[in-house]
């Protein structure tokens, strides 16, 4: 009571912040009159000015109320646009680092521009991530204009890029492209084996459009690189067919944890058909040898029981694809992992694709830590503020609307069953639609988007439907959703990315209706005249009327699908259908309420009406808001386990790749792996008959690829395991110098670098699996008392040492057996006089006796350059010698890009 009271006389600390940020838009208007009169030369070179005060110690914030008003100016002459002052308040929040908080149609696209610019001025890049590939280039193109206008490049990131044009997009001041490109890009980066084919340039600066969607709904899906590994689909097939075969009492199901699982009648009917069909390894289906089988049968039992058609995924083009459940987006090229797609696959009798093993992953939470600065802008946010600060340390700020918000909303209708709902609604559409006035329903999935349509047509209604079949047009679907009579069925708008304007989008009309040519001259003038009379027209119908049909589990779906209404301060009107049968209403115990409702004698087609209601929804909504953020917040806690490994792995990457000469740590390593032996077979303190100098003998001539008289040294006098160590050190020193001296050091340089970062990619992959594997079974340890997640610690940890224990080891193995071989070409008939020089085969390196699992790795071609054939130079590695002898590096000799 007393925080309330406070709050009405000394206004929230949001209206203390926006408040004092208004003094410095004071100051930016101020010089609006200055730069107006300014020639289109005179603004641009504005820009080289901010870089030399930069250069001479000025920093961003001293030049913001200058960059700020320089960035409106242009706006005005490229766009015709000019900011509010409430978004260059939303522009001052994205340089701090915050989420602005702004609500659909207040122009965000345009409030990215000053932040954008302003910090790209640095010359270290600013990445502007989007929802999808048509926003990337939509605005990379349409506020591109902005940043060419000033001097600045301006790049965009796109599916079916090459690298090289990837590079190209990531050296732009300015880089546009979807969250996952970005993500994906870095994995990408961090498997190449040279600088030169890495794409990005570093993590300065990235602004995240409808940050709640990328940093919140769909942190739960970590990005992941993956190789195919055995196939299994006949299995999968086999399984499937076996668990068509279960009765409804075979298994038991809990909605709220989205899980299944078998009873105990289910796991007796189950083993007898697995059985039956010669499946079972052992008996008992859960001996350890049926362990891949159990796996198979409960993916199975998923796809069926758990996963729906038409809600989780579609099937198209004889292919199961992943449909976001927060955009209703298809998302293409994703899968579910651990089996669970394949087992879809089977369900829907489509070719199974190949398992995948992960070969590189990553989840959005950490990677948008990469960045030195992080800034973000949504319509909807408060509702997630607590965890934008603890996960992102990013304060949310809400801005507020440019006009007043006048829209209705009203409180929502409860039914008792779905079909009573879908009458109700389809009776308030009739009677919008009647009067011309534009509706937009809402629903959650495309299952149910396509039945609320048959009903529809069937009354002979109108209609378009936006879902994951139709995205395509989305952009123009939406746009023209403000028309008179207009009626849109969408399944989620969460990052639509397109104003639904009343009367309809007079720029899109003219790019459908007119050839370019026209675009400017008096056919597109009357298409404007036109909407704007059709805008009055629509306000005074009431606006665009938003219509529910149910209610999402997370409020800011709700409050998007709401916020599409009222923009600028239009009228609009919103409501939420309800039934019992509802899947958040059925999670919360409804079976109560429906027995309750028939005593009171609630007839058919009545509806409950009460605020009261609206407020149990919205702490129903809460409560699963919390359950969701302590999943995200327990994966991001397995993750960091395997991302501070992860930053280890690709810090060591980047510097052997940095670095010209690998030869110290190489040396290290082998030392290292000496070190371990000696300690292993000798240890210490121990009296010489005690030393295992057999197992010594045989480690070294393993390892080291050394012949050692280690018996005859340890019946010295006074020997200690010291002085065996400084010979065993000597003695392979003398064999890679001899190597050296044999095969030319830039060739044994090259050969270090490239098998090194081999070696280290494969076993990390390893190393990834294992993970996979011992984070599956995790959880198990709690019947023991024991903290899971702490378990995962110390076992990733001594994962991890075993790893680069592995790592040493390979590489001392495979380098102190590595061969060089030059084979000569069979002699080839010609004129003794003619006869040119033999043309020397590619140079191989190969291990005389390779590690077990290392021959792959060692036996590849390292070398294919020839001195005498010019054409196969760029083979050649960049930094390395360059084949015609000069001396200099193939990059700054024949290699040099001009």
């Amino acid at each position: 009571m007393f925080g309330a009271l406070a709050r009405r006389l000394f206004g929230s600390a949001n209206d203390r912040l926006v408040k004092s940020l208004r003094k410095t838009v004071d100051k930016i208007n101020a010089l609006e009159p200055s730069l107006a009169g300014l020639t289109d030369e005179a603004l641009r070179a504005k820009t080289d000015e901010f870089k030399e005060r930069l250069a001479k110690g000025e920093t961003l914030d001293d030049l913001l109320v200058e960059a700020f008003a320089v960035v409106r100016e242009a706006a005005k002459r490229t766009l015709g646009q000019r900011h509010f002052d409430v978004q260059l308040i939303g522009g001052m929040v994205l340089h701090q680092g915050g989420i602005a908080e702004m609500r659909t149609g207040e122009g965000k696209t345009l409030v990215a521009t000053l932040a954008t610019y302003l910090n790209a001025l640095e010359g270290k890049g600013v990445h502007v991530v989007t929802v999808n590939d048509y926003l990337a280039r939509r605005d990379a193109g349409w506020m591109g204009q902005i940043y060419q206008f000033l001097g600045m490049s301006v790049g965009v990131i796109v599916p079916g890029l090459d690298d090289d044009q990837r590079r190209a997009a990531y050296a732009a001041d300015i880089t546009y492209g979807t969250n996952n490109e970005f993500g994906f890009d870095y994995l990408r980066d961090n498997m190449r084996h040279s600088l030169d084919a890495m794409v990005q340039r570093g993590h300065h600066f990235a602004i995240v459009d409808e940050v709640d969607s990328i940093l919140i709904d769909e942190a739960r899906t970590p990005l992941i690189i993956s190789g195919p590994t055995d196939d299994s689909s006949e299995l999968y097939r086999a399984v499937d067919k076996l668990i068509r075969q279960l009765e409804p009492d075979d298994w038991e199901k809990d909605e709220k944890q989205r899980s299944v699982s078998l009873t105990e009648k289910g796991q007796e009917h189950i083993q007898a058909l697995l059985g039956e069909a010669g499946l079972l390894k052992s008996p008992d289906l859960y001996d350890i040898e049926n362990i891949s089988l159990v796996h198979h049968v409960q993916q199975a039992l998923r796809a069926h029981k758990v996963f729906s058609r038409d809600v989780d995924y579609i099937v198209k083009d004889q292919k199961v694809v992943i449909i976001d459940e927060f955009t209703g987006r298809m998302m293409e090229g994703r899968r579910y992992s651990d089996g669970l797609h394949q087992a879809l696959e089977a369900k829907e009798g489509v070719p199974i694709q190949a398992e995948n093993q992960t070969l590189a992953s990553i989840t959005f939470q950490n990677y948008f830590r990469l960045y030195d600065k992080l800034a973000g802008m949504t319509g909807t946010a408060a509702t997630e503020a607590a965890e934008f600060a603890e996960i992102y340390r990013l304060n949310v700020v809400e801005i507020p609307t440019h006009r007043p918000m006048i829209r209705k909303d009203e409180d929502d209708e409860v039914y008792r069953t779905a079909r009573e709902k879908n009458a109700a609604i389809v009776a308030e559409i009739e009677a919008a639609h009647a009067k011309g006035q534009p509706v937009l329903v809402g629903t959650v999935s495309i299952e149910k988007s396509e039945q609320l349509s048959e009903i529809l047509k069937a009354k002979g209604i109108p209609h378009q439907v936006l879902n994951a079949r139709y995205h395509e047009q989305e952009a123009y679907i939406i746009a023209q959703a403000g028309k008179i009579g207009a009626v849109t069925i969408a399944t989620n708008m969460a990052g639509r990315g397109t104003d639904i304007q009343l009367g309809g989008n007079a720029e899109m009309r003219i790019a459908q209706e007119l050839p370019p040519e026209e675009r400017r001259g008096p056919k597109a003038e009357a298409i404007r005249a036109e909407v704007e009379a059709l805008r009055e027209k629509v306000r005074e119908l009431g606006g665009l009327y938003i219509i529910g049909t149910e209610r999402h589990e997370s409020r800011r779906i709700d409050n998007q699908l709401r916020g599409r209404s009222g923009r600028q301060g239009d009228p609009g009107r919103s409501k939420f259908f309800l039934s019992l049968e509802d899947d958040l209403m059925r999670r919360f115990g409804s079976e109560r309420m429906d027995g309750m409702l028939q005593r009171l004698g609630l007839k058919e087609g009545e509806a409950i009406i009460h605020p009261w209601i609206n407020k149990a929804l919205e702490k129903a909504q809460q409560k699963v808001e919390a359950y969701n953020f302590e999943i995200r917040k327990q994966l991001l806690k397995f993750d960091d386990v395997m991302n501070d490994q992860r930053k280890v792995v690709y810090e060591q990457r980047r510097e052997l790749m940095e670095a010209e000469d690998v030869s110290d740590t190489v040396r290290d390593m082998r030392c290292q792996v000496i070190e371990d032996l000696v300690a292993k077979y000798i240890p210490e303190k121990a009296y010489p008959e005690q030393w295992d100098v057999e197992h010594l003998h045989a480690e070294v001539k393993r390892y080291l690829n050394l012949d050692l008289p280690i018996a005859e040294w340890a019946r010295e006098e006074g020997i200690a395991d010291q002085e065996i160590r400084e010979r065993l050190i000597k003695a392979s020193d003398e064999l890679a110098q001899r190597k050296v001296e044999e095969y030319g050091e830039p060739l044994m340089r090259m050969a270090e670098k490239s098998l090194l970062l081999q070696i280290l990619d494969h076993l990390w992959k390893e190393h990834l699996l294992h993970l996979d594997h011992l984070r599956q079974g995790i959880h198990l340890r709690g019947y023991a008392q024991r903290d899971p997640l702490n378990e995962y610690k110390r076992e990733a940890f001594d994962l991890f040492s075993a790893m680069l224990s592995n790592l040493r080891q390979t590489v001392t193995q495979v380098l102190s057996h590595l061969e060089v071989r030059m084979q000569q070409p069979e002699p080839e008939p010609a004129p003794a006089a003619l006869a040119p020089p033999p043309r020397p085969r590619p140079i191989q390196m190969a291990a005389a006796s390779p590690a077990a699992g290392t021959t792959a790795l060692a036996g590849a071609d390292i070398l294919e350059a020839n001195p005498s054939d010019p054409a196969i130079w760029s083979r050649t590695p960049r930094n390395a010698p360059c084949p015609c002898g000069s001396g200099k590096k193939y990059k700054q000799c024949h290699g040099r890009i001009a």
